[in-house]
């Protein structure tokens, strides 16, 4: 983007309400309640031609000491240094508020730019507040409606100065190219496809129920305070997503609001915040579930690790506070046990012990991300899996329907990102569950797939790689 532009005010001004509307999606969490979002948020900006970076931040408050307020404060303070001009929001309808004029006076002694922009304007009752804001000292405060769209045309015409000259490519982009069952690829052109999507920002999510330490672990895979973080349960309320590079691999980190049972979850701020964390699970790729080793691993856990691979994306648990354990092995045993127990459709899921506060064992997650990842998109090409099923069929056949026996006639993969597979069969009858997962077992071991949802879906119609008979 060619520019950066932070949004600044006091709390329930309509600061989210803005940034969703210059990004054009619902990223930010929005509802009536004050001090909704205390993270600062980024994302790609749009209005008409004009292009830009823009960070939703926290509403500002009076604090300076280590209480939550004063530590959305700092997060405040790092976006205005990031930025190249801030717009200051009002509340018109409310009017201009002591804490707006001690901000104001606050921001004209920074070296960035400052643009007033009085939110709330439609109809006529924002018109009192819209006067008011030209006491500030801030120049002329420009109307809009960041709800209803009212007003975006005067903000592109102060953002303007700002843009920058980018340098152009013109290299002309080339679509990742798409892989489906009806066509036959070598192991060539499926290492070549693999490497292409390695290109593509890996999509990882750090999820787990409230106070389990995933902002601290995104603080320290990163190398700085980024996330707000502290002793109290459920400080992160929106999903945050940070763009971020390990090993030269790209990696879009989303950090999530903590997932109570569905039982405790009785404000409509927490069923938002819920609904976003279930949102980021579905976009992932790669889903961290970071677990409290000194609570041990709960029923929601398992709920959460239930939901991660119904959705098809690849887990791995970290298990957080190690420094805390004292009976180590012990505490590794129950965990798997509960995995092996609860989810035996998903086996060999990693585990990584860690302190996300130290950065003890820190080390060894992203290598096992990206080593799931990699098995996750899996591409077996056809022929190698029917040589497979060839065997599988003859070591254990398919069971009888109708008093004949059930014939499996090939098997092809329609498409990874998880592993999914189509087995085609004569229509005499549905194929027992025990024997898709016979086959599905013998899919993981085989062909090395542990830890990732493997999908398999009978299916009935003709075989295109039998011979045609004349």
């Amino acid at each position: 983007m060619s520019f950066t532009v932070a949004i600044i005010g006091r709390p329930n001004v309509g600061k989210s309400t803005l940034f969703n509307r210059l990004v054009g999606k619902k990223l930010a969490l929005v509802d009536d309640t004050p001090g909704v979002t205390r993270d600062r948020r980024e994302g790609d900006a749009r209005i008409g031609n004009l292009k830009f970076r823009v960070i939703d931040t926290a509403g500002l408050e009076e604090s300076f000491d280590d209480s939550l307020e004063a530590r959305m404060r700092r997060q405040t303070e790092r976006a205005l240094a990031e930025a190249d001009v801030v717009l200051m929001l009002v509340d018109a309808r409310s009017g201009i508020t002591p804490m707006d004029k001690h901000f104001a006076n606050w921001l004209r002694k920074s070296p960035v730019p400052v643009r007033l922009i009085a939110n709330k304007c439609e109809g006529k009752a924002g018109a009192p507040g819209l006067m008011e804001a030209f006491g500030l000292g801030l120049g002329d405060p420009v109307p809009l409606s960041a709800e209803h769209g009212e007003g975006m045309s005067e903000l592109f015409d102060i953002l303007l100065p700002f843009e920058k000259e980018e340098p152009t490519d013109d290299a002309p982009e080339t679509a990742p190219r798409d892989w489906s069952a009806d066509e036959e690829l070598t192991e060539e052109e499926i290492a070549a496809l693999e490497a292409e999507e390695n290109k593509r920002p890996l999509q990882l999510a750090i999820v787990g129920r409230p106070n389990a330490g995933k902002s601290t672990l995104v603080n320290t895979l990163i190398g700085e305070d980024r996330m707000l973080t502290g002793p109290e349960a459920g400080v992160t309320r929106d999903a945050i997503a940070i763009e971020w590079e390990f090993e030269g691999r790209a990696i879009r980190l989303v950090d999530t609001a903590g997932l109570r049972r569905k039982s405790r979850v009785q404000k409509k701020l927490e069923k938002l915040s819920v609904a976003d964390s279930l949102r980021v699970i579905r976009m992932a790729e790669v889903v961290v579930l970071m677990v409290d080793a000194v609570e041990t691993f709960d029923k929601q856990d398992l709920t959460i690790a239930s939901h991660v691979i119904e959705e098809g994306r690849a887990l791995l648990i970290a298990v957080n506070k190690w420094d805390a354990v004292t009976d180590r092995q012990a505490a590794l045993k129950l965990i798997r046990d509960r995995l092996s127990i609860s989810l035996p459709q998903v086996r060999g899921i990693p585990v990584v012990p860690l302190s996300a506060l130290t950065g003890r064992g820190v080390d060894k997650l992203l290598p096992k991300v990206l080593e799931i990842h990699k098995l996750w998109n899996t591409r077996i090409p056809t022929a190698k899996l029917n040589r497979w099923l060839e065997i599988m069929l003859m070591q254990h056949p398919p069971p009888m329907a109708k008093g004949r026996r059930l014939k499996i006639r090939y098997m092809t993969q329609v498409k990874s990102r998880p592993p999914t597979f189509s087995l085609f069969m004569s229509s005499r009858g549905e194929l027992p569950e025990s024997y898709i997962r016979y086959l599905v077992n013998g899919l993981r071991e085989d062909f090395k797939l542990p830890a990732v949802p493997i999908r398999l879906f009978p299916r009935t119609g003709k075989n295109p790689y039998a011979e045609k008979k004349g």
